[in-house]
């Protein structure tokens, strides 16, 4: 693996880590009752996540025009695949960080409550108190709580489709397209502009189906007629779709390129 493909797996995997330790914040608000700071925690997680994607597209394009300019264009397919393969390990690690996360982002929503600074919390991070909160939420997933998700869910299996669908093409909507452009290198520029036509399918299926189902639950459990621990294994379920799409991606990928590049073609 060169450099620059190194870069581009270290932004995908933050770039992802970030999107599913965004739920743990769910879990805060509920804990903490306070869910309209939690929303903006997690809407600024999410923002941050879907923002750095669009910094991911110009390192995929230079790499595709790398690897054409040093005739390595047939390398593209399994760079490509590597990348996929990154987002996959972390969304797995972030679900594994869930607890840990969720306990970091309770701590700092109380220290926000109480001293009302984003600044004073982000300074708060880097001290030794700071650590030492990071230290102490370090907990792995409690073997109960995995059992735990064989009982029923908040959420029907439908959504749980719909949010992996949506997470494949989040996934695999700007390297397709990218990867489009290579195999239709006359229509490079309308491939790489159809990535936003994926992505924009892919954000009203969150926007529409998921995001309102979770923010009916939490509200739900913050008024006592859902259960706390319901709503917690509706979250894993949820960060456990998002893995199946980043999987799914995997299977698509080529595919949706091939179909990408016909669309710029004959568009």
């Amino acid at each position: 693996m060169d450099l620059q493909l190194f870069v581009i797996c270290v932004l995908t995997f933050v770039i992802h880590l970030i999107g599913t330790l965004a739920y743990a914040a769910r879990i805060a608000g509920v804990r903490t009752r306070r869910i309209a700071m939690s929303f903006a925690l997690f809407n600024i997680l999410v923002l941050i996540s879907r923002t750095s994607n669009g910094f991911l597209g110009p390192f995929l394009a230079k790499r595709i025009e790398t690897r054409l300019l040093d005739g390595g264009g047939a390398q593209l397919a399994d760079d490509f695949r590597i990348v996929l393969g990154t987002a996959t390990l972390a969304v797995a690690i972030g679900i594994v960080l869930v607890p840990t996360a969720q306990r970091l982002f309770a701590s700092a929503i109380g220290h926000f409550q109480r001293h009302r600074s984003t600044t004073r919390l982000l300074l708060r991070s880097a001290t030794p108190a700071g650590l030492a909160t990071l230290r102490d939420a370090a907990v792995v997933p409690a073997r109960a709580h995995l059992a735990a998700l064989r009982r029923p869910l908040g959420v029907s299996k439908r959504v749980l489709l719909a949010n992996m669908l949506a997470q494949a093409l989040l996934v695999v909507g700007v390297l397709a397209s990218l990867y489009a452009g290579y195999l239709a290198p006359e229509f490079r520029v309308t491939a790489s502009q159809l990535s936003a036509v994926v992505n924009g399918f892919a954000t009203i299926l969150l926007f529409a189906l998921i995001d309102p189902q979770l923010s009916v639950m939490t509200d739900d459990v913050a008024e006592g007629r859902l259960d706390e621990a319901l709503f917690r294994r509706t979250i894993t379920w949820i960060s456990l779709s998002r893995l199946a799409g980043t999987i799914l991606a995997q299977i698509v990928f080529l595919p949706a390129a091939a179909a990408i590049a016909w669309i710029a073609v004959h568009v």
